[in-house]
């Protein structure tokens, strides 16, 4: 039996199933799903209903889009990007919205911890040593005292303390 393109969006919906968040943000210690894992996974369940993923960056948004490759059917869902002047926020907000147009797109089944962590008041800034997630992971397993690590980058206060906590 052949499927239309709705049908063949309701397989992937069923095979791809709940996503296992299976990432932690190191400095704010929540679980999120990773993008890559994702799409290694989703990829050839697409693939086997005749179904491409695409996401280009179009106009200032990220869009997600799922075609038929047979029809050319095709379902969307972007959002816009803010206007930052940082590559680095650039990237993160690219890789969010990736995933969250990704997640909206298929109907997927996840937490949503970032909208709890986005609804909290900011902590006011302070500069921690941890250029990345190991330095941040090395640093613990050495408990290097947080007074000697302050250098490189800027957390907030929950995350110094969570710092703290780690090398005790």
């Amino acid at each position: 039996m052949k499927l239309n393109f709705k049908q063949k969006i309701a397989a992937v919906q069923q095979e791809i199933g709940a996503i296992t968040k299976n990432a932690i943000n190191p400095h704010f210690k929540n679980k999120y799903f990773d993008i890559n894992t994702l799409i290694n996974q989703l990829n050839p369940i697409l693939h086997k209903h005749g179904l491409l993923l695409v996401q280009p960056i179009k106009e200032g948004a990220v869009v997600s889009s799922i075609e038929d490759q047979e029809t050319g059917d095709a379902v969307t869902s972007e959002l816009t990007l803010p206007q930052l002047d940082n590559p680095q926020k650039i990237g993160s907000a690219i890789s969010y919205y990736r995933r969250y147009t990704l997640t909206s797109l298929l109907a997927l089944q996840a937490e949503d911890d970032d909208a709890q962590a986005a609804s909290k008041p900011k902590a006011q800034a302070k500069p921690v040593m941890v250029k990345d997630s190991d330095n941040w992971n090395r640093a613990v397993e050495k408990k290097i005292p947080a007074s000697e690590v302050i250098k490189y980058m800027t957390f907030t206060d929950e995350v110094l303390e969570a710092y703290k906590k780690a090398i005790k």
